[in-house]
């Protein structure tokens, strides 16, 4: 039985890294085009956010990766705690290239279902001013969201229609909450599970498998009963994030999509021109 989280008591600790609040306008060197795509697809000021980009790195870097089978387990140095300790919007550029792994076994063996990260979106918790209103988090801790308010590099994991979920990985301090949603992985191990798991017949595209947040959960066969709570970092846990020495790629942000809430927030990190990012083609780097 795996461990989860309990139920944390928030407090106001804070990293002493993290950079200050109140809103600036984001840096257009971060951006990895002349003005942020908009919604529209049209060039868009730079819009203010809660916190600064300064700190976020421009990443350069071609895509490579190789697929392996399920049985097979992925090479990559489990991610520590510290990486995730810090704002949403610091953490989820960083996370690109990394690899979400999902360890299980059934009748056959141990099995691994993994994936590179190639889309990702960051939340702020309400702590930042103004709050994030597209944020779970916004109106302060709930025992839906509770997870997000605990120790940094959890897994929290939703439902949406009843039926589908979406997986979130928390960020800042015990007490802040903050987190960035998986939107899109490239493939690494077990496509052919992925499929099966999609309703998909063998050697169906990578994008068809984890291009967009339910689809992949639903590809690693990930739900909020199962893995929600679970600790990122423990190198027992089912489901892990790694490092496997993939090269610093070029970070491209937009504004994030399908929210109704902050639509104008800088907020979504990808790897431009990727097959497996999601979204509408304008807005994929």
């Amino acid at each position: 039985m795996l461990a989860r989280r309990q139920s944390p008591k928030p407090h106001a600790a804070q990293a002493a890294s993290a950079p200050p609040q109140g809103a600036v306008s984001v840096p257009p060197q971060v951006v990895g085009a002349p003005g942020l795509a908009s919604e529209t697809g049209e060039s868009a000021a730079q819009p203010s956010v809660p916190r600064p980009f300064a700190a976020l790195s421009r990443m350069g870097g071609k895509p490579r990766s190789s697929t392996g089978r399920a049985s097979e387990a992925p090479a990559g140095q489990l991610i520590p705690r510290a990486f995730f300790e810090a704002p949403a919007e610091l953490v989820a550029p960083r996370l690109l290239g990394k690899v979400l792994l999902h360890r299980f076994a059934d009748e056959n063996g141990a099995k691994h279902l993994s994936g590179r990260i190639v889309e990702v979106e960051a939340y702020l918790g309400p702590h930042n001013h103004p709050p994030d209103p597209a944020a779970h988090t916004h109106r302060g801790p709930t025992p839906r969201n509770q997870v997000i308010f605990g120790p940094a590099g959890h897994a929290y994991v939703y439902s949406i229609y009843g039926k589908y979920f979406c997986m979130n990985v928390t960020c800042e301090p015990e007490g802040q909450a903050g987190c960035v949603l998986v939107r899109a992985l490239e493939p690494l191990h077990g496509a052919d599970l992925m499929a099966a798991n999609r309703g998909l017949e063998h050697g169906a595209k990578p994008s068809q498998l984890t291009a967009g947040p339910s689809r992949l959960c639903q590809a690693l066969g990930l739900t909020r009963p199962t893995h929600n709570g679970l600790d990122l970092t423990d190198p027992a846990s089912a489901l892990q994030l790694l490092d496997d020495g993939y090269p610093d790629a070029d970070a491209h942000v937009t504004v994030r999509i399908g929210i109704r809430h902050a639509v104008d927030l800088p907020l979504r990190f990808i790897l431009r021109g990727h097959p497996c990012v999601s979204g509408p083609r304008k807005l994929r780097g």
